[in-house]
């Protein structure tokens, strides 16, 4: 099963990171080196670590501050590993949970810009659904679906979300979900995006 395997690389990675930052003796205010270099030294995807972090940082584990790193808020070995091996990745109730989180942060964005984009934010939307392929295209369009409604705090949940998400779903849509998509965004209403994400219900995982 696809999914059994990403929580078992998902889980190694934590245990990973657990064991360097017990043997490195790291403190709240320590820096952890960069994904670049943690992927070189545990010998694992630069993608894993990014959302072994993700995960950490969401847990108020690590903290990232923009041009200088990441670094340690507090450390709970208990926490790390368990919490998220045996509770999120393991519940299936709990993955759902979080796909129907993840989708509701969605519908607002959308139904915020809905009939209300400029013809420039059209144009660098259908760039990006043109240029981008399957999850890199959702998970950007989203990105800067939520930075143009000025909803950081709401693309932060988003982007914590997601980042779980990812290790435990490999969500695609069809084409026709973005034209649609772009379509209520040109000229349709908030009401639209009900029946957009109606569709979504049990996408392809």
């Amino acid at each position: 099963m696809p999914h059994s395997h990403n929580g078992k690389v998902y889980e190694g990675v934590l245990h990973q990171l657990k064991r360097y930052i017990e043997s490195h003796q790291l403190k709240p205010g320590d820096k952890l080196p960069s994904e670049r270099e943690l992927s070189e030294q545990l010998q694992v995807g630069r993608s894993s670590i990014r959302e072994a972090f993700r995960a950490m940082e969401l847990l108020g584990l690590i903290e990232t501050k923009r041009g200088e790193g990441t670094f340690m808020r507090a450390y709970r070995p208990y926490h790390m590993v368990e919490l998220l091996s045996n509770f999120l990745l393991n519940e299936t109730r709990t993955r759902d949970e979080l796909v129907a989180a993840k989708q509701m942060l969605e519908k607002e964005a959308l139904m915020r810009l809905a009939g209300n984009v400029s013809a420039d934010t059209l144009a660098v939307i259908e760039q990006i659904c043109h240029e981008f392929d399957g999850e890199e295209k959702h998970l950007k369009l989203f990105h800067y679906l939520f930075e143009v409604c000025g909803q950081h705090l709401l693309l932060s949940m988003w982007q914590f979300i997601s980042g779980f998400t990812q290790t435990v779903h490999k969500i695609e849509y069809e084409s026709s979900w973005y034209q649609s998509a772009i379509r209520i965004l040109k000229g349709g209403k908030p009401e639209d995006v009900f029946a957009l994400f109606s569709t979504t219900d049990n996408p392809s995982t």
